[in-house]
């Protein structure tokens, strides 16, 4: 299991298209993807669980990916929370 704390970039947050994204891009991973926002924790690949933790810019998450292909899916996953893709 890896584990990355990242800050939301995106001026509108992590609001419902950026969300939809990432849980497209988390379910083509067989890792299992959690987001977790103070004390709540959700599937990265549920879009109504990311929706849920009202994520804003400045908000910060930690990313956790568990399986055999972790790594590509934070590299990749990453990149949406920060607002690069």
């Amino acid at each position: 299991m890896i584990k990355e704390k990242i800050t939301i970039l995106d001026e509108n947050g992590l609001h419902a298209l950026p969300a939809s994204r990432f849980v497209k891009l988390a379910e083509k991973f067989e890792s299992n993807v959690t987001l977790k926002k103070g004390d709540i924790e959700v599937s990265g690949k549920s879009i109504m669980g990311i929706l849920t933790l009202a994520c804003e810019k400045g908000s910060t998450v930690i990313l956790s990916c568990d399986g055999k292909d972790e790594k590509e899916a934070l590299k990749a996953l990453r990149k949406i929370l920060e607002g690069q893709d």
